[in-house]
């Protein structure tokens, strides 16, 4: 299967280069093209636009850090939208707003091209190691056809059926969940802390009783020791994916004041200049609110 990929950062770095590990051919594209060094030593092609990694009747993988990204290559003057051609196959990896997934799912049928949404649970090191785990969803022909990619770079896809709208809602619940398992880690802590349990002796009996899964044990481990740098996940990545869920449950009506607890908790975050660290870093207003002082 001959691939273009779109967005190298260090999550499409990583899903980009086990695709060629595999025998894939890629064209690739990022806004930033050094990015493309590594990849062109692995064999990748790397193009001056968007759109010149797509082939007619091809597939286009998407790893943008937006939808206002995505759109860009999608719509924008080099983008994609015009260049795929019937029977193509645009996968778009990326979290983005069921909103957005909609639109642009419209506008490929339109142009008698199949949307595939398949964004994908896991963080640069998962990625790297080949264990993201997928969520699929879009037309099945075209489900079927980029199954054998999506198996190159996770360790397993979930099929979710046809309607591409419904992978974007189960990843942004996701991403939800784990934004209360960072705020409920922290405030454990915070409270242990303050009774004088050491912190790392609280996230040790919690993860190693009744809260075993990777999610507690690794989010737990960066918390205790406030190790927020090099970010894995930016903080401000986490704010737009907080603004994304609250949008989505207004549209339906749905109240959802645990997200609306964590926005303000990352939006305050923002505000004192932790947008690029990891979004666990949220822990630190945490700590501020309970009275305590960080790494002193």
């Amino acid at each position: 299967m001959d691939i273009g990929f779109i967005g190298l950062g260090s999550m499409g770095h990583a899903m980009a280069s086990n695709l060629l590990q595999a025998g894939f051919k890629l064209r690739v594209w990022n806004r930033s093209p050094d990015k493309a060094q590594a990849l062109e030593r692995q064999g990748a092609t790397r193009v001056d636009h968007p759109a010149d990694v797509a082939q007619p009747g091809g597939v286009v993988i998407t790893m943008v850090a937006d939808d206002a990204a995505l759109r860009e290559v999608v719509l924008g003057e080099h983008g994609i939208g015009q260049r795929l051609g019937a029977g193509a196959i645009h996968l778009s990896m990326s979290t983005i707003a069921p909103q957005t997934t909609r639109e642009l799912a419209a506008l490929h049928a339109a142009r008698e091209t199949h949307y595939v949404a398949a964004p994908v649970f896991g963080r640069p090191d998962a990625a790297a190691a080949r264990k993201l785990f997928v969520l699929c969803a879009g037309p099945q022909q075209a489900r079927r056809a980029v199954q054998p990619a999506l198996e190159a770079m996770g360790q397993r896809v979930f099929d979710l059926g046809d309607d591409p709208v419904t992978a974007n809602v189960v990843k942004l619940s996701g991403n939800f969940m784990i934004l209360g398992v960072i705020e409920a880690l922290a405030e454990a802590m915070a409270l242990g802390e303050r009774h004088g349990v050491a912190r790392q002796s609280m996230v040790d009996v919690l993860t190693q009783s009744i809260f075993p899964a990777p999610i507690f044990v690794n989010y737990g481990a960066q918390i205790a020791a406030h190790a927020y740098q090099p970010a894995r996940f930016k903080l401000s990545l986490g704010l737009k994916d907080a603004d994304l869920v609250l949008a989505a449950a207004r549209q339906v009506a749905v109240p959802m004041p645990l997200a609306q607890l964590m926005q303000g908790r990352l939006l305050s975050a923002t505000a004192h200049g932790r947008g690029d660290l990891d979004w666990t870093a949220a822990a630190l207003g945490v700590s501020e609110d309970a009275g305590l002082k960080p790494g002193a």
